[in-house]
């Protein structure tokens, strides 16, 4: 039963969301809560894990999800659910995108979807950081600051932000995750 409903939960993901992985957190975030996959702090685990790994974020955390779930058949299943729909909409869609593309229609409902695409990220990364710093889970919580994972978020922002403007080119994301890392080792411990 498990199997199915990972493959039917990341299948809908799959099917609904734009933007690539990221645009995908915010439901996969809504879905794992809502099943009691995983916690906000083991979902933000997943999500620092699926960063730092090779391949598309999405993929990733529903290989996570699934293995957390249902072993390695869970981890195939949500998978193939979350890969599946794209990989049949390019199929279809790649002989004749080209030709859909000098619509105005097509171009105006690609160009309003963006925008939608930049809240979710905007928001799922908002809540995230509400989350992790301040341990806010919803409008009923107390706060309770993580100051170290704070002091990690601001030297994050002052590297990336410094660099930028030094070398007017952004800082290496690889870089950002092992300092990161690093960080986290020194004020969390081992």
């Amino acid at each position: 039963m498990i199997l199915l409903k990972l493959f039917l939960t990341f299948l809908k993901i799959g099917a609904v969301s734009f933007g690539g992985g990221y645009g995908m957190i915010s439901l996969i975030r809504d879905d794992c809560l809502a099943n009691g996959w995983l916690t906000e702090a083991e979902l933000l685990n997943f999500i620092a894990v699926s960063e730092s790994t090779p391949g598309p974020i999405a993929v990733n955390m529903a290989t996570f999800v699934g293995s957390s779930q249902g072993g390695i058949l869970g981890a195939f299943v949500a998978t193939l659910g979350v890969v599946l729909p794209s990989f049949i909409i390019i199929l279809l869609i790649s002989s004749v995108f080209t030709k859909l593309l000098k619509y105005a229609g097509v171009k105006a409902v690609l160009n309003g979807i963006r925008p939608a695409i930049i809240a979710l990220i905007l928001g799922t990364a908002f809540t995230m950081f509400l989350s992790l710093g301040f341990g806010i889970e919803n409008i009923y919580t107390s706060p309770d600051i993580d100051y170290r994972a704070l002091v990690i978020f601001a030297v994050i922002c002052a590297v990336s932000f410094l660099y930028s403007k030094c070398k007017k080119k952004s800082f290496s994301p690889i870089l950002l995750i092992v300092i990161s890392g690093t960080l986290g080792v020194l004020l969390y411990g081992i």
